[in-house]
């Protein structure tokens, strides 16, 4: 009895009839699928994306502006026409024909490359790269916290199905114990030494436990879909999953780091960009100062082209804007208080999820501690009870009690070891070593 028992008790009985099964898939084989097909980590690489085209945006500031221009024109306004024949070098205001109130019809192409610089702004373009490098930084920060969170959201969900797989065996092998208690109580009933009741109390339970099978199996069906959702593909199926190896003995507590939570880095990224916008506003009270250029080419006739030039610099300054700058400088003031304040609530809050994330693991470390030995106790009981019983020395109730007993004990051990290593993964992730590991 207790060999039926043990391949769905022991976890390394498990790993090995596991290792059996072909084709087998990795936790690290779902990892890197969902590192590839998982949508959330393709929306952050297109964030990043997005965001290097802002800083490049932002740095074009730094680039003079060139642009072509060609058009066609044909007037009679006195004015226009006069200046269109000018740029020609075609006017002869001493002709008998010349009359500038009456000209005639006149055309013109022209060709025209324009150049544009600016030379000072007060820091408006240095802002404004400052601000697109802090989005850059903030989408790969982003980009790492999904990982981060994905890679755990797999391991949880990869040991959530093998744990589910687990409860099966387990929820079978109490099958088999009661089918054997109730066929060791059919003999006794034949054998004139029990009671029917004992047999219609063993029928009643060995029912239960069909029913709780039932249960075990959907919830396997359930895990396995969840695997898959997370993976991004359908991959992994229940039966072809390998167990990871055993939990590591515990090790020194290490002191509280969590300089590598992208979380925490999201949110410092925030605040500098936010200085960077408060600088943007300010700077907005500065004159503006360009150079600009043009080489025009002009002609009535596609063929003879006369070309002229300009050039020049223009600076701007803006006196009134209806208060517009003060009320974003203002605006851009409290932005800023509103990051540093958030950064404090995002330290605190990951501090807390790093304290409740190494409690966890230290709570499933202790509860194996206790299970492992439980199980073995409970068996020996049953093994006993069972005995007794088949002398003539228990009564159903006793065995039906240890039967019980080890079903639960079972149960709480499988849930135990593998608790512990999904809090294994979530100390991970709470100290940001997934984003880490698995870089991109």
């Amino acid at each position: 009895m207790i060999r039926r028992l043990a391949p769905f008790v022991i976890p390394a009985g498990i790993w090995m009839a596991a290792a059996l099964t072909v084709p087998a898939v990795t936790l690290e084989d779902c990892i890197q699928t969902a590192l590839r097909e998982n949508p959330d980590i393709t929306a952050a690489a297109q964030r990043v994306e997005a965001a290097r085209a802002a800083l490049r945006q932002a740095e074009s500031g730094y680039y003079p502006w060139l642009s072509l221009n060609g058009a066609y024109t044909r007037t009679d306004n006195p004015p226009q026409a006069f200046m269109l024949t000018l740029n020609q070098r075609q006017l002869n205001m001493m002709s008998p024909d010349f009359n500038p109130n009456d000209p005639d019809d006149t055309d013109n192409i022209r060709w025209s490359i324009a150049a544009k610089y600016r030379l000072f702004d007060g820091g408006q373009r240095g802002a404004n790269r400052g601000a697109a490098l802090s989005g850059t930084r903030m989408a790969q920060s982003g980009q790492a916290a999904v990982r981060n969170e994905l890679v755990h959201q797999v391991t949880r969900a990869y040991l959530g199905t093998l744990q589910a797989r687990a409860f099966v065996g387990v929820q079978e092998a109490m099958v088999n114990s009661l089918e054997e208690s109730r066929r060791v109580a059919n003999e006794r009933l034949q054998a004139g030494s029990a009671v029917k009741t004992d047999v219609l109390n063993l029928e009643v339970k060995l029912a239960e436990a069909r029913e709780d099978s039932i249960r075990a199996r959907n919830g396997l069906r359930l895990a396995e879909a969840a695997l898959n959702t997370a993976i991004g593909v359908d991959l992994a199926r229940a039966a072809d999953l390998t167990p990871p190896p055993a939990p590591p003995a515990a090790a020194a507590e290490e002191p509280a780091d969590l300089s590598h939570r992208p979380e925490l880095q999201l949110a410092a990224e925030q605040v500098v960009l936010s200085q960077h916008q408060w600088r943007r506003a300010r700077r907005e009270f500065c004159p503006i100062l360009n150079a600009f250029g043009s080489l025009d080419w002009d002609s009535d006739d596609w063929r003879d082209y006369e070309n002229s030039y300009i050039a020049g610099v223009m600076a701007e300054w803006e006196i009134f804007d209806g208060f517009r700058r003060p009320y974003a400088v203002r605006q851009a003031s409290a932005d800023l208080a509103r990051t540093r304040a958030e950064l404090r609530k995002t330290r605190l809050a990951l501090q807390f999820d790093l304290t409740r994330a190494q409690l966890s693991v230290s709570e499933a470390r202790e509860r194996i501690e206790v299970t492992r030995k439980n199980v073995e106790n409970a068996r020996e009981a049953l093994r006993i009870t069972r005995e007794r019983y088949q002398q003539g020395a228990a009564d159903v109730t006793e065995l039906l009690t240890a039967e019980v007993g080890l079903h639960a004990l079972q149960t709480r051990d499988v849930a135990a070891h593998y608790d512990l290593l999904i809090a294994q993964s979530n100390l991970e992730r709470a100290r940001g070593d997934l984003a880490d590991k698995y870089q991109m």
